[in-house]
């Protein structure tokens, strides 16, 4: 389920002159019997509350005093989280002729209009304070306090994103708790301005408009409605409109090595993060060490635990990368199958990570290995899928695939090859997009793929240095050692192989993968370095070097870029 909370304002929301009927509170409860939380977000002060709304134990947070005191009816326990109004701020108040006032742990209340004295008063004695209308009602607080910043002290204790939750209300104060939550909503006899506001309005008023509410999203799943704020740009068509991408999508990005997957899920991290959206991304290789606003988990030293990742997925602002760069090769699935149910429950508990970016899948779900239907099992939506090899995927995992992004001049046969392993008919006319474009395609909603503009990452695509220098490059990727007449067939794994070899293979066999340029060649179209490669290069072509000289050359080069201490490049 994609909503796990309901925030609700009380009066004029919940509650009808003061009063919440028992139709609501059965609607209430049925919410909170789906697994879900409540959350009530009011101006009231906790005394008044308490005595007006005997219920108020079924909600599991309550934000009072419009986001100034965060109470836990399970345990009693309150928290201020706003600095009151100074004592000789309400006296002047009273001095004045205010009697209609009250005063809570943070809030004074009044009505109007008596709004003009208050501020006048704010500005005689210089104070930070804000006045906030609920409709009639006059609240003053510091600055800055308000529905939403409560509401978020309340997910924080419980863990959760405003992405999943629905918030409702229905006068000036809710503004702020609407635009926060995932889906704001605003019942019917809401104030005009707040319906512009509202991502939903509902037909019916007060209470009523509540328990509609409910039963729409226990219908549905949870996973309906989602609205724009939700959805995640992946590129634009030609007409410049924006393509994107929702969380409760499962997307296949496929492409052959090289052709820039990992940079579109760089991008895509970036508008995650943008979105205030939660990522995790599996990374086998070492493909993301350098990610920006994530926490790397593991490298080529030291494999990542289940504990350090979900420890850190605990905390709801936290992205982190899973870099299983030091298991070898046949350990990776194993670790990926028994992590992700792990994911699954987390999820499950409060909805997020809200996406996970699955790098090398067809390594990790491979068609081949008897337990990827049952690690699918563990439903999860908002979860990316990257692979060079579409066809070597479980098939189970590629009809998850609600969009497919094909890349590069093969792209016409990425849709191919996933439409055979699917079960699909082949769309007509399929061809590859240009060289600055790649296919998009919504296999159960659109005829076919279309060329669309990806969107690019902000930050430099770093160099994937720990992977190149200690991990274990596939067999496409690595380094050969032949020498003339292919008399040999070395396997160069990573750099620092590369170095012990190059240290002691023959000068025959150097000089003739010198000649040749393969040293270039390699670092250039395998590492994709090519600052690297000019380097190599130039040594290659220097005819004055001997051949000791070129061996110490290309190998200071590779020590000092990827193996010597802290000159890794990024």
């Amino acid at each position: 389920m994609y909503y796990i909370a309901l925030a609700t304002d009380y009066d004029g929301t919940l509650a009808t002159h003061g009063k919440v009927s028992a139709e609501t509170l059965a609607a209430l409860k049925r919410f909170k019997e789906s697994g879900r939380k409540l959350i009530l977000v009011t101006g009231r002060e906790l005394p008044d509350l308490k005595e007006c709304f005997p219920e108020f134990k079924l909600f599991d947070k309550i934000v009072a005093e419009n986001g100034a005191l965060i109470y836990t009816p399970a345990s009693e326990e309150e928290r201020v989280i706003a600095t009151p109004p100074p004592p000789a701020f309400i006296e002047a108040l009273k001095d004045r002729g205010v009697d209609r006032m009250s005063v809570g742990r943070a809030i004074v209340a009044t009505w109007e209009p008596h709004q003009n004295t208050a501020l006048d008063l704010i500005r005689e004695q210089g104070l930070e304070l804000e006045i906030i209308f609920n409709k009639s009602a006059v609240m003053i607080l510091q600055s800055g306090v308000n529905k939403a910043t409560g509401l978020d002290a309340a997910l924080d204790d419980l863990g959760f994103s405003a992405h999943n939750v629905i918030g409702i209300g229905d006068a000036e104060n809710d503004h702020a708790l609407l635009r926060r939550c995932g889906l704001g909503v605003a019942v019917a006899n809401a104030i005009p301005a707040l319906k512009e506001t509202a991502d939903l309005v509902m037909r019916s008023e007060r209470g009523r408009a509540v328990e509609n509410l409910i039963d729409r999203v226990l219908k549905k799943g949870g996973e309906e409605p989602l609205v724009q704020k939700q959805a995640v740009a992946v590129g634009c068509n030609d007409d410049d409109t924006p393509v994107e991408l929702w969380p409760t999508d499962t997307v296949l990005i496929a492409g052959t090595s090289g052709i820039g997957k990992s940079t579109l899920a760089t991008a895509l991290t970036e508008r995650f993060v943008e979105k205030d959206f939660q990522f995790c991304v599996f990374d086998p290789e070492g493909d993301y060490d350098g990610l920006e606003h994530a926490v790397v988990v593991g490298d080529g030293e030291a494999a990542p635990t289940k504990e350090q990742a979900l420890q850190l997925l605990e905390q709801s602002r936290t992205n982190i990368v899973v870099s299983t760069l030091a298991l070898g090769l046949d350990e990776r699935p194993p670790f990926f199958t028994d992590f992700l149910p792990e994911l699954g429950r987390l999820r499950s508990r409060c909805a997020r990570p809200h996406w996970l970016i699955v790098d090398e899948t067809h390594h990790l779900m491979p068609k081949r290995r008897e337990d990827t239907p049952l690690v699918l099992s563990v439903r999860f939506p908002g979860m990316i899928m990257i692979t060079v090899h579409p066809d070597s995927v479980s098939a189970d995992a590629l009809k998850l695939a609600t969009a497919v992004i094909a890349l590069g001049p093969e792209g016409d046969k990425v849709i191919k090859k996933f439409c055979a392993m699917t079960g699909r008919d082949m769309p007509a006319g399929v061809k590859p997009a240009s060289d600055e474009q790649v296919l998009f395609w919504r296999p159960d909603g659109e005829d076919a793929p279309r060329p669309i503009t990806p969107i690019k990452p902000l930050q430099s695509r770093k160099r994937h240095s720990r992977k190149y220098a200690v991990g274990t490059l596939n067999e496409q990727g690595s380094f050969y050692f032949r020498g003339p007449g292919d008399k040999m067939n070395l396997r160069i794994q990573n750099l620092m192989i590369f170095v012990q070899v190059a240290e002691g293979i023959d000068e025959e066999t150097w000089l003739h993968h010198l000649r040749a340029g393969d040293f270039s060649t390699w670092f250039k179209k395998q590492l994709r370095d090519d600052e690297m490669a000019e380097e190599a290069r130039a040594i290659e072509r220097d005819d004055s070097l001997s051949p000791d000289d070129t061996r110490k050359g290309i190998i200071e080069a590779v020590r000092r870029r990827y193996t010597a201490p802290e000159a890794a490049p990024e």
